[in-house]
């Protein structure tokens, strides 16, 4: 690996490592909200605060700081953007500044994919909608999702990212696993339900 290409993986890490569902939580005066619902720092457990507006700030930011990592590196060697991607995706699921407890990673995961293939980041944004909606649940959006996305990107010629992305589905899986389980067990919260 080069230098360029380790700089960016470490340059979209810290990018990444922003914990904005955390920061924003604290601003609005609601504590802290690893305490709260499961405990993640990510947009489906802000809402469980009751705040819808900051949820979708938060989902925005981390999803950006994805977008962020992969247009800047990008813009000075192309080659580094997915590099840096994967850095932002690994800085949101392990920042240093939380003792590497991060979030589950799908906001930065459809971030990085608007930056590298927007046409299937479209892709994702609907299979996500009408399986939440379908079902109410964002854990088996996401995951829904997250399966369909290398298929798509392997269909549309870009053997790269479609290696990339089998690779951030299964850390997605991975950090879903006790979700799975919920569902599985049929004791998974539904969007919009606190607690």
């Amino acid at each position: 690996m080069t230098y360029g290409l380790i700089l960016a993986l470490v340059f979209g890490y810290l990018l990444g490592s922003i914990p904005f569902g955390l920061l924003l939580t604290r601003a609005a005066g609601l504590g802290d909200v690893r305490k709260i619902g499961s405990g993640n720092i990510g947009a489906t457990n802000v809402l469980r605060t009751g705040n819808k507006g900051l949820a979708a700030a938060t989902l925005l930011l981390d999803a950006l700081k994805g977008t962020a990592a992969v247009l800047i590196s990008g813009h000075f060697a192309p080659e580094t953007a997915v590099w840096a991607g994967l850095g932002a995706f690994l800085g949101h699921l392990f920042p240093v500044w939380l003792g590497f407890k991060g979030g589950k990673g799908v906001a930065t995961y459809l971030g990085v994919l608007i930056g590298l293939a927007w046409q299937v980041a479209l892709i994702f944004a609907v299979v996500w909608l009408a399986v939440a909606f379908l079902s109410r649940y964002s854990s088996l959006a996401a995951l829904t999702a997250a399966v369909i996305v290398p298929i798509a990107l392997y269909f549309l010629s870009a053997p790269q990212i479609a290696v990339l992305f089998v690779v951030m589905s299964i850390i997605v899986f991975i950090k879903h696993r006790a979700n799975i389980s919920r569902l599985l067990a049929g004791t998974e919260g539904k969007i919009g339900a606190k607690g």
